[in-house]
């Protein structure tokens, strides 16, 4: 502590940071309630979203509360890095340009940890502008420390590479803030150029990499400083977003490790931080130079067998027109390509194509040509990373039908021709990335036999061997574990069978299960239909993290990258996420509110009209007091007959077309009306033929009828629509049926109305007589 400006309050804030972490996470070990462990250390305040029905605290298994423990005392190491300042001691005088470097550097820190600090009141009174105001000040601040880079590493770095990390630098700098301003003015089509100019992020990373360099050649950084740089851009690439899920298990998905990588992601800070203490700190003592110890060259047929295993593998996929890796199968790269956005896609692109055609032979050619000790250390943990990923992306494969290429939503991404070879029914996409996973691994293991550390060395190497291993197992084992596939609901298992063709009812489906096959259906989640439940609706969740903060930046991306707007994600994800919930229940509050007025505006039409005054009396008079409707403009009767006719082919349509308002045959009648306005209708029964009437009215027509089973009662099945009987008492028989028609005005929502007066009557004659004609409109 006493070595540093500030350590004795950056150690009282790391250890207060530390203990709070401690003791919320023995509370949530003790009580499996971990949702405010969960918000310190992530900093996400969106962990509601992931609540299942009736929860109110999000239930965190211990192995996670582990994790977020180890991960807080990281955090608390990473204040105390920030926080300590300078190394105490005699300062050389380095002049002006150092000095407004440093301050550069900790305004930019300065800027993160605002950013950092204020996202729960950012997301509490919605004021995300604050991130926008926070990003073009952080932008402006980046722009003067690439400047001030390449003045201060004059003296040590040639003229080349500090020309490339300002052209670089610059360019990425300048893409980051055209977007700030495109986001506040919606300007979406010219931040997408710009993210394409920024290069997704990798064109910083280029800026990054070139400063690295230059701080392993410049005496003023340690080796930790330049290490922990290292880290910082490795955790970058690795983390493609920050988002989090739960299953229904309370297993976090792989989508966990994402979020948990945001949070780790505090070696960028440590890295700023070290850089201006020690640009202040005195100058290091001058050394014996240390000078790199090569293993002897050895016989080359062994170094010749190291080089040419990965070429093995990619020959055999040459010799069936392949050329890829991986392609399309496995977890590893469903997730890269649909949760890790269009710059790391492409470049698992680039990655899948480099291994798939031999490329890991270059790097094996330049480890046993220069034979360093870090040469040869980087290219054996590339190797064993790569072999990993390949045996999990062949452990998680699934086969894919015939016809998969013609929907599959990473298409644009990979070429067409990868999907028209067929192999026994499926497509081929190429030899198992096991194979090459063997090659590699093979390869890297004969790395070390060739070349052994010196035996002075070993000791120290100890830990970096650990590690590789650590890292393997992890690697090996995490995608199996954590991605176990699960419950697939299929695409016939979303329709129930119809009854009315004699097909068995489906079971019901659970919660999770309808929510696949809303998804499914609204063409949402464009997923394999064997992908697990569980990544869908992981997948679901991710996007109701986008739709809830509604970022531009995000909704563009996602309508870039899978098609989606942000509106059309509202009834599909309703049911796991609250804030389409909202928006949802609003909808239908509203549409039932305009309903309600529409229906009150059709009764009062309905008790506007006047009521028909028989000129003679009716055995019986029913005044239907709601308004009635029909799906398709028909209401008809049918009553089985001896025949037992098929009823949809006995061309009563087409007659009562010719009329143009009723029709009928022996057991069927058909009366015509608009579909599209209500209807207020009144029925009268007589025993005898009452008198014509047409006053009033702009269509009368009458037609006879003949009644098997003396129950004649219009409806409209589709529409639910049901008239009472109009039959005399039950009598079967023939009958007299006159309609009257009229279409009147109405001052309200409905713009106009029909009235419709059916009279029924025993009489007998088939004939049908036209009373008055309809006006011509």
């Amino acid at each position: 502590m006493r070595r540093y400006r500030f350590g004795r309050i950056a150690t009282l804030v790391a250890l207060g940071y530390l203990t709070v972490v401690a003791v919320l996470g023995t509370f949530a070990l003790t009580t499996a309630q971990g949702d405010l462990l969960w918000k310190i250390v992530t900093h996400d305040s969106g962990m509601d979203w992931f609540l299942g029905p009736g929860e109110e605290t999000l239930t965190v298994p211990w192995g996670l509360t582990v994790v977020l423990i180890l991960i807080g005392a990281l955090q608390a190491w990473a204040l105390w890095q920030v926080l300590r300042g300078r190394a105490r001691g005699e300062l050389t005088h380095r002049g002006r340009k150092v000095g407004l470097l440093r301050l550069a550097l900790y305004l930019g820190i300065g800027c993160s940890l605002i950013s950092i600090a204020s996202t729960p009141l950012v997301h509490a009174w919605k004021i995300y502008w604050v991130w926008s105001v926070t990003g073009i000040a952080s932008g402006c601040v980046q722009l003067a420390i690439v400047w001030l880079f390449f003045l201060v590493l004059r003296d040590t770095v040639s003229h080349r590479l500090r020309l490339f990390s300002l052209v670089v630098g610059a360019i990425a700098v300048v893409s980051n803030l055209g977007q700030e301003f495109t986001d506040l003015f919606d300007l979406h089509s010219l931040g997408q150029i710009l993210t394409l100019a920024g290069g997704y992020g990798y064109v910083w990373l280029a800026w990054s990499v070139s400063i690295l360099i230059a701080q392993a050649k410049d005496p003023r950084w340690s080796a930790a400083t330049v290490r922990i740089g290292v880290i910082a851009q490795a955790v970058s690439v690795l983390q493609p977003s920050g988002m989090v899920s739960f299953g229904d298990t309370g297993f976090p998905s792989i989508l966990t490790v994402y979020t948990l990588l945001g949070a780790v992601s505090v070696f960028g800070l440590v890295w700023d931080a070290r850089t201006a203490h020690e640009l202040a700190a005195p100058l290091p003592q001058p050394g014996a130079a240390h000078v790199p110890v090569r293993p002897v060259a050895r016989w080359w047929p062994l170094a010749a067998v190291a080089i040419a295993l990965p070429l093995i593998p990619a020959a055999v996929n040459f010799a069936h027109g392949k050329y890829l890796w991986i392609g399309p199968r496995g977890v590893i790269e469903q997730f890269v390509r649909v949760d890790g956005g269009s710059g790391n896609a492409l470049t698992w692109l680039v990655l899948d194509v480099f291994v798939g055609v031999g490329g890991p032979t270059l790097l094996i050619l330049a480890a046993v040509l220069r034979r360093t000790r870090r040469t040869l250390r980087f290219t054996t943990l590339t190797l064993i990373i790569a072999a990993a990923v390949g045996f999990a992306s062949a452990l998680t494969a699934t086969p894919l039908p015939e016809d998969f290429g013609g929907f599959y939503e990473g298409a644009q991404i990979y070429p067409e021709s990868l999907f028209t070879q067929k192999h026994a029914g499926e497509i081929f996409l190429g030899i198992s990335p096991a194979w090459y996973s063997g090659a590699l691994l093979a390869s890297a293991l004969l790395l070390p036999f060739l070349y052994p550390i010196p035996l002075a060395q070993r000791a120290h190497r100890r830990m970096l061997l650990l590690a590789q291993v650590a890292t393997l197992v992890a690697l090996a084992f995490v995608p199996v574990a954590d991605l176990a596939r699960g419950p697939v609901t299929a695409a016939e298992d979303c329709t129930s069978g119809e009854a009315w063709r004699g097909e068995p009812e489906e079971p019901k489906l659970t919660r999770d299960q309808r929510l696949v096959c809303s998804l499914r259906q609204g063409n949402v989640i464009r997923l394999a239909a064997t992908t697990p439940d569980a990544m869908v609706l992981a997948h679901a969740r991710w996007l109701c993290s986008i739709y809830t903060r509604n970022d531009p930046q995000e909704v563009a991306r996602l309508q870039t990258t899978q098609g989606l707007t942000r509106d059309a994600l509202a009834y599909p994800l309703a049911e796991i996420c609250p804030s389409a919930d909202a928006v949802v229940k609003a909808a239908a509050a509203e549409q039932d509110r305009e309903m309600q007025e529409w229906e009150a505006d059709a009764q009062r039409m309905c008790d506007s009209s006047p009521p028909h005054r028989p000129l003679i009396k009716p055995a019986k008079v029913i005044r239907m007091k709601e308004p009635q409707g029909t799906d398709y403009g028909v209401v008809e009767t049918y009553e089985p007959t001896e025949d037992d006719g098929d009823p949809y082919e006995d061309g009563l349509l087409g007659k009562a077309q010719d009329n143009g308002l009723v029709a009928a045959l022996p057991g069927r009648l058909m009366i015509l009306t608009h579909s599209d306005y209500d209807l207020c209708v009144t029925l009268e029964t007589y025993t005898r033929r009452p008198p014509v009437e047409t006053k009033g009215w702009d269509h009368v027509a009458e037609v006879g009828y003949e009644s098997p089973t003396g129950e004649i009662v219009l409806r409209d099945d589709l529409s639910g629509t049901e008239f009472p009987d109009l039959s005399l008492n039950g009598r079967a028989g023939h009958y007299r049926i006159r309609v009257h028609y009229d279409w009147f005005k109405w001052k309200g929502l409905q713009e106009g109305g029909q009235r419709l007066l059916i009279m029924a009557f025993p009489g007998k004659g088939d004939k049908p007589v036209v009373y008055r004609k309809p006006p011509q409109r």
